[in-house]
């Protein structure tokens, strides 16, 4: 039967996998046949040549990604852009690498709990489908906001997701932030939000990027107007740098006396941090600082992020010149 297949079919299954990065699921699906006839074909075209593989020595990145695991005790997936790409080019190439990841960790039955966002959302646009039984899509914080659209943006988001694996979507429905703290106190002690946080609770993935009000592409939560003047000037004389699923954090990674968090929909990191794998994805200068902070506050077990970032992030040093947070005007002028 192996001798049937034409070196065309072997090309094809061999480009699909190992120069476009699919899984044999994703194959086997789009292509109409089994996974097992997928791992077949791929080992029957490394024997005929049309595939050969070499291993060559320690790369750049490799050397990144073990300065981040001696340093924060995180596994980085570092990925190699050409220099002069566009922050969008270069975020587009990070969301792919984190997308394959979270198509190949998904399981029968596993929860995946996503932060919305202007880099979470990429992520998604790129997930790998990988039919599942019993899984579950979590919204991991609120999105309700009297003048922003973002309630339909967040349920095309987890829409997608659920699409992706065959998953049930559990929305959160509440305001990214309270005006009022005991507002917030109140609605957690109801019954039906109760059950999204436990779901939340008990994520067995959950991704998300680091807000941030700097640099070219600024977070969705600054944009849309989620925070006045006032309470942005506040989040920066605190000394935050960016949130992490709207819960604002400084760069040391302490975060518990920022007052706006008492208001945050967002999950309470020290919880987090107890969930088996958490997704951090970043490209960009502007996301150093809250990258460094969501590393520090140990919310991150499996960072993405691309070589030139991951390099700025590890020279801090000069990184903290750079963005100066003692000047709210000045910072958000950057």
């Amino acid at each position: 039967m192996d001798d049937a297949w034409t070196g065309a079919d072997l090309h094809r299954v061999a480009t699909l996998y190992y120069v476009q990065e699919e899984t044999m699921e994703a194959i086997a699906q789009r292509l109409g046949i089994s996974r097992s006839t997928v791992s077949r074909q791929l080992k029957e075209a490394r024997r005929r040549g049309i595939v050969r593989i070499s291993v060559g020595g320690p790369t750049q990145a490799d050397s990144v990604a073990s300065a981040f695991l001696e340093r924060f005790g995180v596994r980085a997936h570092v990925v190699s852009v050409r220099e002069t790409a566009t922050d969008a080019h270069r975020l587009g190439q990070v969301a792919r690498v984190a997308a394959r990841l979270i198509s190949d960790w998904m399981d029968n039955g596993a929860t995946l709990g996503l932060a919305w966002g202007t880099t979470t959302s990429t992520v998604v646009e790129n997930l790998v489908p990988k039919p599942t039984r019993g899984a579950t899509v979590v919204q991991m914080n609120g999105a309700v906001h009297a003048t922003s659209a973002q309630v339909m943006y967040v349920s095309d988001l987890l829409g997608r997701a659920c699409e992706a694996f065959e998953a049930r979507p559990v929305f959160f429905p509440v305001p990214a932030f309270f005006d009022d703290p005991a507002t917030k106190a109140a609605l957690w002690r109801e019954r039906s939000v109760r059950h999204v946080v436990d779901v939340q609770h008990a994520c067995d993935i959950v991704v998300f990027g680091v807000g941030s009000w700097r640099g070219a592409m600024t977070s969705q939560v600054y944009a849309g107007g989620y925070l006045d003047t006032k309470d942005l000037a506040a989040v920066q004389a605190a000394g935050a740098v960016g949130d992490i699923c709207t819960v604002f954090v400084r760069a040391d990674g302490s975060y518990e006396d920022i007052a706006l968090n008492a208001r945050s929909s967002g999950p309470d990191l020290s919880r987090l941090a107890e969930l088996p794998r958490r997704m951090c994805v970043a490209a960009g200068s502007a996301r150093v600082p809250a990258v460094t902070g969501a590393l520090r506050a140990g919310a991150v077990t499996d960072l993405v992020i691309d070589e030139r970032t991951a390099a700025e992030l590890l020279a801090w040093k000069d990184v903290e010149r750079r963005w100066p947070t003692s000047d709210p005007a000045a910072a958000a002028d950057v």
